[in-house]
């Protein structure tokens, strides 16, 4: 690793040295098993990149004030980033830094009267992507049927010839890796469910793994690598750390999606949620049913992990279920005792981050929160 490693590699390890201290990052450096530094950043950008790309999300987000934030300024940021890899056709580099300093470095540096300094509000963001991609950018983010995969199509054809596959001949998919240990050993956990607006549009949602970028919140996102539904889809989840809270850092890691149930599958769907349920209730520590009594599920899905994924072996279950006339969403997971390093940064910083991202009160950082807003958007009501 040594003077090789990235820059985003550099900074995961900073990221686990603010989490567990610097005798673990440097411990976690000398390890053969470590695998945050190949995994840092993303797929579409090289490591030359990671730097000027992370700044450029910084400056769409995470510099600006708190109250002045808008996560759909973060998604249009990525989507911005995504767009530029797929019209050049390779990963991102340092040389792309021109381009973008092109179309955004007076907005960010010069012009200060909508932004602080080093900013770019959502107008800059718009104006400089027309700049960089074309006039038809802005309204083509704003049209649902040319913003895809994350990735905002000039026009309905040139989404139709895309292939996610593209993006999976760069990423970095290792073997599955599901929890083995015994039952009693692994970790049980489920998180607090998110009301969601409609039952169907919400399945309808989650069936298609195309749309699952509009959902990202402050802290992950996830974006399909492969053609087809949801069932046996791979993701690439890209996860924020922060090691102070203007100086975002990027990892990455991937799940697919190994079984999926639905009402429509009769027993099979009412067998999954008892085996979970009863997995909750002999081995987690006080933990809630998924689905509680009364509930009715209504679709249920794995999504697990590969080699690499900071939780190591493990599998997360989300569930839509009907409660009392209302709809939920909700996640569970189960994951083999951690290693040593990994073990460290989840008591850290997972151990916050994941109810926060599956569940938790905060809108902006949950998935499912945003997938609760983008339906009720689709539906009419507030967004």
């Amino acid at each position: 690793m040594g003077d090789r490693m990235s820059g985003v590699g550099r900074g995961a390890v900073r990221l686990l040295a603010v989490a567990g201290g610097i005798a673990l990052a440097r411990r976690v450096t000398r390890s053969s098993q470590w695998q945050f530094a190949k995994l840092g950043g993303w797929s579409i950008a090289g490591p030359t990149a990671a730097g000027w790309a992370t700044d450029f999300l910084n400056a769409a987000y995470f510099r600006r004030p708190p109250g002045l934030r808008d996560v759909d300024d973060l998604r249009l940021a990525f989507a911005i980033l995504t767009t530029r890899w797929h019209r050049l056709a390779r990963p991102l580099h340092a040389g792309d830094v021109a381009a973008f300093h092109h179309a955004f470095g007076v907005d960010r540096f010069l012009d200060t009267t909508t932004s602080g300094r080093g900013a770019l509000d959502r107008s800059q963001l718009l104006e400089g992507a027309a700049r960089l991609h074309g006039d038809w950018f802005p309204e083509a983010y704003a049209d649902d049927e040319r913003r895809a995969w994350g990735i905002v199509f000039a026009t309905t054809g040139e989404r139709a010839a895309y292939r996610p596959e593209d993006r999976l001949r760069h990423a970095r998919v290792g073997p599955l890796s599901p929890p083995v240990a015994p039952a009693t050993e692994q970790t049980w956990h489920t998180y607090p469910p998110v009301e969601v607006p409609d039952t169907d549009a919400t399945l309808g949602a989650l069936l298609r793994p195309e749309t699952w970028p509009d959902y990202a919140s402050e802290i992950g996102r996830f974006t399909p690598l492969r053609s087809g539904g949801l069932e046996g889809q791979t993701f690439e989840i890209e996860v924020t750390g922060h090691p102070t809270s203007r100086t975002p850092v990027f990892l990455r890691a991937y799940v697919t999606v190994t079984r999926l149930v639905s009402r429509d599958d009769g027993r099979a769907l009412d067998e999954y949620v008892a085996e979970l349920n009863d997995g909750l209730r002999r081995f987690g520590r006080d933990e809630p049913p998924a689905v509680p009594e009364g509930g009715e599920p209504v679709a249920a899905f794995d999504l697990t992990t590969h080699e690499g994924h900071f939780l190591g072996n493990a599998r997360n279950r989300l569930l839509l279920f009907e409660h009392d006339g209302r709809s939920y969403l909700r996640a569970a997971g189960t994951w083999d005792p951690l290693r040593w390093d990994l073990a460290q940064l989840y008591e850290r910083v997972g151990y916050a981050a994941q109810p926060a991202m599956w569940g938790g009160s905060v809108p902006e950082e949950s998935m499912l929160h945003q997938i609760g807003e983008r339906v009720a958007a689709q539906l009419g009501g507030p967004r």
